[in-house]
């Protein structure tokens, strides 16, 4: 349908794509990139974990939940962290 690409269709590509959005704001637009997909991997493996780890048995009334997660964007980003259980939205209704 769309044939093969080349050298000189991907670099037109390349061209259109910094013309578009602008050298300065591509690294940018990296560094978020890779922060997000150290989010979706590190939630991956935690949602693997968790259903590899989960008891066969409901737990007892009596038992104590498992302590609060915190998903960390980066190593040393306090910004970004924040409960797993807290609300996204934080718009007043």
């Amino acid at each position: 349908m769309f044939g093969k690409l080349g050298a000189p269709e991907i670099i037109l590509i390349l061209v259109v794509i910094i013309l578009l959005f602008g050298a300065k704001k591509l690294p940018d637009m990296a560094r978020s990139l890779g922060k997000s997909a150290r989010i979706l991997k590190s939630e991956a493996k935690a949602m693997k974990e968790d259903k590899s780890s989960a008891p066969a048995d409901p737990p007892n009334p009596g038992e104590q939940p498992p302590a609060q997660r915190t998903i960390q964007a980066a190593p040393g980003d306090v910004t970004s962290s924040r409960p797993v259980t807290e609300p996204t939205d934080t718009t007043k209704r």
